[in-house]
Formats: structure tokens, C-alpha cells, sequence
């Protein structure tokens, strides 16, 4: 994926956002068990640009070893390429503005791209002041690219981390 190039607020008067991009999401095609409850619209779509943090640690089987995730490192881009936000561990997002909220996964699938990290749905909470973020209750993570982290490592690498480069764009939605 190029740089990220699409921004995009629908039904931002709840949420006091100015609108950027297009006035319709753009079509993907995302599992039924990925989308959002029927009282929740998309409120925004932000794409990132980051890493998906591993260590390597013991496999809690057959005594080998494996990366392991341990966390997301990613900003968050409007349509101009300017930084919004970022992403961190959570897993979390916070906008610019202090606006913040946490997510716990609800479901998972495998993305359509090879060597890509999985779709997601998440719930999410406000954990931080109004802002961008306040109102968002779900959050989709679709269209990525890397970020899987390579096949085992080895006892000399326990502890050793690993910074693989991912793509994503994330679907916030908030209540209707």
C-alpha cells in the first residue's frame, strides 16, 4: 500500500469533526462477523502507517521458540498525508487532540492478502477527554498489508524484538 490516502468523516456532526475526503465510504468487501452492531455508523476511516512489535520467546509447547506479539506502534494520517494520531498498545488510538480510546477484539479473520496481519473488529471505550475519538465504539481494522511476524526463532533470540513494517486502514463507528 502507498501512502496512506484516504481520510474520510461521515456523520461528524456527533462527533464535532470536520468533514475531509469523499461523502461515501469506499466499497470492501469485510466478513459478516467483522461488522458493527445495527446501531452504530462509520464515523471515520484513518489509515496507519507502522510496526507490529514481537519477541521472541519460549513456545509454550514442544520447547521451541516463537515471536510473539507484543504490540502495535503506528500514526494515523488524514488524506494529505498529514499525522492525525497514533497507535500503541491497548490496544489504544489517540488523536491529535487528546481524544483516546482502548479496544479489546471481538473478532478476528484472515485478510485477503498474503503475509498480511488479520482483520479485526474490536469494541472500544473512551478513555480519554472529547475530541475525534470520544464517541467511537467500534473499531474495524481492514486492508492491511505486512506486519506478520516470520516463522519461529531461536534460544539465543529469547528476548530479542522484532519490528515488522504493516499498513492498515482502521473503521471507527460510534452510535447512530
Amino acid at each position: 500500500m502507498s501512502m496512506p490516502s484516504k481520510f474520510f468523516l461521515l456523520a461528524a456532526a456527533p462527533l464535532a469533526i470536520l468533514v475531509a475526503g469523499c461523502a461515501s465510504a469506499p466499497s470492501i468487501d469485510v466478513p459478516e462477523k467483522l461488522r458493527p452492531g445495527t446501531g452504530e455508523t462509520l464515523a471515520m476511516i484513518v489509515p496507519a502507517r507502522g510496526v507490529q512489535i514481537y519477541e521472541c520467546r519460549a513456545a509454550k509447547e514442544g520447547g521451541t521458540f516463537e515471536w510473539a506479539f507484543v504490540a502495535p506502534e503506528a500514526e494515523l494520517f488524514d488524506a494529505g498525508g498529514k499525522k492525525i494520531g497514533k497507535h500503541y498498545a491497548g490496544p489504544s488510538w489517540e488523536a491529535a487532540d487528546g481524544s483516546k480510546i482502548v479496544g479489546a477484539v471481538k473478532e478476528r479473520a484472515d485478510a485477503p492478502a498474503a503475509n498480511a496481519i488479520p482483520w479485526l473488529l474490536l469494541s472500544a471505550k473512551s478513555v480519554g477527554p472529547q475530541g475525534a475519538f470520544a464517541r467511537v465504539t467500534s473499531v474495524q481494522r481492514v486492508r492491511t498489508e505486512g506486519g506478520v511476524a516470520p516463522k519461529g526463532c531461536f534460544a539465543p533470540e529469547t528476548g530479542m524484538q522484532l519490528r515488522v513494517p504493516y499498513t492498515a486502514d482502521y473503521y471507527f463507528y460510534a452510535p447512530s
